[in-house]
């Protein structure tokens, strides 16, 4: 299998800070959010090429943080991949970016593990890779437990088995404070329907909107984050997570 992690957005809602610095790239707890995010995926005995997908802007700024990750954990290759986009006016969206890089990197022949660049984990997630290769798509879940706080992501619900039965991105009346985040798992059989969803004229941006399209299409499964999930939005959930990441930063 592939890892794409997403990290081509601008992070406008971390401006001035962003304007010069790559939003996966800022430290949280003495180490790059995108370390954090990789470290806890390394644990999957089955990746082949981790691939980085970012603007133009930060693209070579990867490249130097690549080469010094690989220098540590030589343990599978990274790629960078520069989607050509320069500001926030003229970016591809996290769905685009999916599939600018599926096609450009001729990733529909194996099974596609995508994440965003600035998704904080507590533990490793390697059981999630086990839990996707059962479903033809399989997304990540945490229970925020706020039915305020979950507005701003989206709102869920399962069936007995854990097979998504509504999903609402940003639901003013959300139905559980459960939440899918930005961690999916796409079977290889699977992915022609991106190009579809893509192909229809389809938002390309929030990669939930992707899971919203498909759920109505296919069994999408779900799989519960252990530990816990940060989602980095503004300056204060960063702050934030500075301070409760430190707890876990002696395991890098």
């Amino acid at each position: 299998m592939n890892v794409l992690i997403l990290a081509a957005g601008y992070a406008t809602r971390l401006h001035p800070l962003t304007l010069t610095y790559a939003k996966p790239l800022i430290e949280v707890a003495g180490k790059p959010m995108i370390n954090w995010v990789l470290d806890n995926l390394a644990p999957i005995p089955d990746i082949e090429t981790v691939y980085v997908v970012t603007n133009n802007k930060f693209a070579n700024d990867f490249r130097v943080w690549a080469a010094d990750y690989y220098g540590h954990h030589p343990r599978f290759k990274i790629k960078i991949v520069n989607d050509g986009s320069t500001s926030d006016q003229d970016k591809r969206g996290a769905i685009g970016d999916i599939h600018y890089v599926m096609e450009a990197e001729h990733l529909f022949g194996t099974d596609l593990i995508v994440v965003a660049g600035d998704n904080l984990f507590s533990q490793p997630v390697d059981g999630f890779a086990i839990a996707g290769a059962k479903a033809p798509a399989t997304i990540a879940v945490y229970d925020v437990g706020d039915f305020e706080l979950v507005k701003k992501y989206n709102s869920i619900s399962v069936d007995a088995s854990g097979r998504i039965t509504h999903f609402v991105e940003k639901s003013p009346n959300p139905e559980s404070t459960l939440t899918g985040i930005a961690l999916y798992y796409y079977r290889k059989d699977v992915l022609p329907l991106i190009d579809l969803y893509i192909q229809e004229g389809n938002n390309p941006d929030q990669p939930g909107r992707l899971i919203e399209w498909l759920f109505t299409r296919i069994p999408v499964a779900t799989w519960q984050v252990p530990g816990l999930w940060f989602d980095i939005g503004g300056k204060e959930s960063l702050d934030e997570a500075n301070e409760v990441f430190k707890q876990f930063a002696h395991d890098s």
